[in-house]
């Protein structure tokens, strides 16, 4: 079992032009982009037109470390300084849960943790300290 701590940076819409500007400045090698418009549809939600093509989750290799990336959906509330959150990623979902209940002690449950179309267990907590934290599972890990 493994753990690791990525840094996320959530912006306003110009995710794209950031990972851009990141991938010159600190010579980082860019994996896939995937747009809101690209995940699964679901035949009771129609999407918005303005969050198809933002941002869902980018990544690239800065070093050994990963930097990943997300727009925030249209409609949810952005402020500078809370764009940051900690990505925390095991390979192990009994203790991703078993991390995800920690830091939810005394904090706030964002998203529960649960099952999602990348993650067998995934969830969103800002801790007792104002620390936001994606928990999330490899899958096949």
């Amino acid at each position: 079992m493994t753990v690791r701590l990525s840094p996320y940076l959530i912006l306003n819409g110009n995710a794209r032009e950031a990972i851009a500007f990141y991938e010159k400045a600190l010579d980082a090698k860019v994996g896939p982009v995937m747009t809101f418009g690209e995940g699964p549809s679901d035949p009771n939600y129609q999407m918005p037109e303005a969050a198809k093509n933002l941002v869902m989750h980018a990544m690239m290799k800065v070093g050994e470390t990963d930097l990943m990336f997300s727009d925030t959906f249209p409609g949810t509330p952005y402020q500078t300084g809370n764009h940051v959150t900690i990505a925390l990623v095991s390979t192990d979902a009994d203790k991703s849960r078993q991390i995800f209940e920690a830091l939810s002690a005394g904090g706030k449950v964002d998203m529960p943790m649960q099952q999602t179309f990348w993650s067998p267990a995934y969830g969103q907590v800002t801790d007792k300290f104002g620390v936001s934290w994606q928990v999330t599972t490899e899958p096949n890990a």
